[in-house]
């Protein structure tokens, strides 16, 4: 099995590598079947202890465990343990480990590693996941990369490794687009952001001049969009992050906002408002011609697409107060999803189709939820003072969203879609507006 990526220009630089070749290679497992496993549907999940020693070689090995171990532990259903004691200290990623020494551990799984830097400065990392109770390989692989783009590798075995354990895909070999701010809550300064999953090598694309807000991803490449807002108006613009070439969409008589792509990358939806009411357009990225597909006199915005491209989920407050409705991609067959007490904003159709996220205001508290897209099973996943913003971690699993606090910082958290792993993110500033990416290739 063979995996290429290639990056250049700014996002090469940002990730670590002027020009960057992945390969993997898989090695057959020694048991047909896993004898662990997370069951992530379950009404209560112990995180699985794990061991994730430091792999051998030097170079990066220590750096490159200690990514895997944190990307387990923030998923909330693995416990990285301290096994820095252990006497096998596994030189050699090729030899079985004494199972005996891990299991006095606690640890159920064991992911070991080796690594080498070729002459070429080819960065070889092989590893192993094994149950440690029944002696078996669970998984075998390895990667080729170039010595600069080590987290990338850790990111990719991390989603191995979940893969493997849970029968889902991973999420940690991706990047969020976010708005970072500063300053005090009179004069913030928002300025557009980016960085990996974990909140390492965070980049700023914008200075702060003028605001910036609702960065998304396309799905299908390295491209976002967003609306910034000057003095002279609004405008949504596009942004490649392999040649950094920055676009607007074009002119319109109001004020633009809440851009997304359409699955295939070949439209967004926006808003315009315009004399104090909002609806919601369609353009074709390739032609430049944009469609209006609502025609209410209410506010309609936050449009977000299916998976398959048919219909957009929005939000709008036609009936009152902001609801969520539906309707096809043509503005026909619109019709309410939400009936609940509250405001239901910010709707945003997960990767999988099965769920729906969406902010809610019921009294003084906010939340963050998920619906199906018939509006059932309606499940409210956070409670604070002020949570909004939901974005999809690309396996419809996880989501992250911004929380302020009373004082007004706002910090980026996630949740997962039961509701019972919550925690702040990785990054450490204040932050709004996250937007995930898909996988990288």
């Amino acid at each position: 099995m063979n995996l290429k990526s290639v990056f250049t220009g700014p996002l090469a630089a940002w990730a670590g590598a002027a020009v960057l070749a992945l390969s993997m290679a898989a090695f057959a497992p020694t048991a047909a079947h896993a004898q662990i496993e997370v069951d992530i549907d379950k009404g209560a999940v112990k995180p699985l202890p794990v061991a994730v020693p430091a792999f051998s070689g030097g170079g990066r090995g220590a750096e490159i465990s200690q990514v895997i171990s944190a990307n387990l532990e923030r998923s909330g259903l693995f416990q990285p343990l301290n096994v820095s004691n252990v006497a096998d200290k596994l030189t050699d990623a090729n030899v079985q480990p004494r199972f005996p020494d891990w299991q006095a551990t606690g640890a159920q799984a064991l992911i070991n590693g080796q690594v080498t830097v070729g002459a070429d400065g080819v960065l070889r990392v092989d590893f192993r996941l094994w149950d440690i109770f029944s002696q078996q390989q669970l998984l075998g692989l390895q990667f080729t990369s170039t010595a600069e783009n080590w987290r990338r590798v850790a990111h990719k075995i991390s989603d191995a490794v979940y893969e493997r354990l849970t029968g889902e895909k991973g999420y940690f070999d991706t990047r969020v687009v976010f708005v970072a701010e500063s300053g005090s809550k009179v004069a913030r300064v928002k300025k557009l952001a980016i960085m990996d999953q974990d909140g390492a090598n965070p980049q700023y694309l914008t200075d702060g001049s003028y605001i910036v807000m609702t960065p998304r991803f396309s799905s299908t490449s390295q491209e976002i969009t967003y609306m910034a807002l000057r003095p002279t108006g609004s405008s949504i613009y596009l942004t490649n992050l392999e040649t950094a070439r920055t676009e607007t969409i074009g002119k319109f008589p109001g004020m633009v906002f809440a851009p997304r792509f359409s699955p295939d990358g070949s439209k967004v939806a926006f808003s315009v408002e315009k004399g104090g009411n909002s609806d919601i357009y369609v353009m074709d990225l390739r032609s430049r011609q944009s469609t209006r597909i609502t025609t209410d006199p209410a506010i309609d915005t936050s449009p977000s697409f299916s998976p398959d491209g048919s219909r957009i989920v929005f939000n709008s407050d036609r009936g009152g107060q902001a609801q969520i409705y539906m309707m096809n991609l043509d503005g026909s067959g619109v019709r309410r999803i939400s009936y609940g007490g509250g405001r239901y904003t910010t709707p945003v159709w997960s990767p999988r189709g099965d769920f729906i996220a969406f902010t809610k205001q019921t009294g003084g508290q906010f939340h963050i939820g998920v619906m199906r897209a018939d509006g059932g099973d309606e499940r409210l996943l956070t409670t604070s003072y002020l949570d909004e913003g939901p974005t999809w971690a690309p396996n419809g699993r996880v989501l992250m969203f911004s929380r302020e606090s009373s004082s007004g910082n706002s910090r980026l958290w996630t949740v997962d879609i039961t509701g019972r792993i919550l925690r702040p993110a990785a990054y450490q500033g204040a932050a709004s507006d996250p937007a995930w990416s898909p996988l990288l290739d």
